[in-house]
């Protein structure tokens, strides 16, 4: 059935991590990292059923090369600790078939991301084993309309309520960062993970499907019931295989709990039931063990 499954990271140098590299995974392709000279083949890769490239109107086309839109990437960060693109994972429903689940996918990157001026990568992964995903790469720094690369952040002056700016003891003069875009925003993960939900919403909606899928927690939702932790490709085909993980006994016990939570919230129910029947209707004698065993 449909679940909820968006995770949103940053792919970092200083992590031993590169664009060019998570590009090539993803894709299932052998790219070549122009900015430390590394190959990563990665064409043996199975369950990459389809990439994709998504660009602004304002890129350059050559963008639409997987290795010359990731090595632009590498060349324009110089840092050694640089953030070089934002990868969003996210759960495919299963009730939709491969073209309704690219169409999809497409359709929330477009919007999105895309709309927002990012650059996008997309691969969907499924090997059979129930757990089709995708995985969509985003560039972080922002396209100038003339199709270069522009700054992240710029500096800004703080001034003085006679609107000079403020020197500091050391002859500077006092400023801070304030970001080119507003894609670091706090609230964005919370406005894509939303987008996400009413994206496949809308999708399972027009296949005639009933199920729903929600991006906050059960908290907030006002549900009472533990969630289960993410299962994960693999262990999710242990588990296909009859092969216990640990992560699998864990939501094994969690699904227990809420069994018992459910059990216990029902009686509840019918024992508030039976009070206000109680109220209305004095001459009823049964006792509360029998409404109760009866309900």
């Amino acid at each position: 059935m449909a679940i909820y499954h968006c995770s949103i990271k940053i792919i970092k140098r200083s992590q031993g991590r590169s664009a060019v590299a998570a590009a090539a995974y993803r894709s299932g392709q052998k790219l070549t990292n122009e900015w430390d000279g590394i190959t990563h083949d990665y064409t043996k890769k199975r369950g990459v059923v389809h990439s994709e490239i998504l660009l602004p109107a304002h890129a350059p086309s050559e963008f639409s090369d997987r290795s010359v839109l990731w090595n632009s990437v590498e060349k324009i960060e110089k840092s050694r600790n640089a953030q070089l693109t934002r990868e969003i994972e996210i759960a495919l429903p299963a009730e939709l078939n491969r073209k309704a689940q690219i169409a999809l996918v497409r359709t929330y990157v477009l919007n999105t991301f895309v709309a927002s001026g990012m650059c996008a990568d997309f691969s969907i992964h499924d090997k059979g084993g129930g757990n089709p995903h995708a995985h969509i790469m985003l560039t972080i720094q922002p396209l100038k309309e003339n199709g270069e690369w522009g700054a992240k952040c710029r500096k800004e002056y703080e001034l003085d309520g006679c609107g000079q700016r403020i020197r500091l003891p050391g002859g500077e003069f006092k400023s801070h960062r304030v970001d080119t875009t507003d894609w670091n925003d706090p609230g964005k993960a919370e406005v894509w993970r939303a987008a996400w939900a009413d994206a496949c919403n809308r999708a399972l909606e027009q296949i005639g499907r009933p199920e729903r899928i929600d991006h906050r927690s059960y908290t907030r939702q006002g549900v009472q019931k533990v969630p289960t932790v993410h299962m994960g490709v693999a262990a999710t085909q242990m588990e296909r295989r009859g092969i216990p993980t640990e992560k699998g006994a864990v939501n094994r016990k969690i699904a227990a709990q809420n069994r018992l939570l459910k059990e216990i919230k029902a009686r509840i129910t019918r024992l508030y039931n039976w009070t206000k029947q109680q109220t209305t209707q004095p001459e009823q004698k049964q006792s509360i063990w029998e409404q109760l065993q009866q309900a």
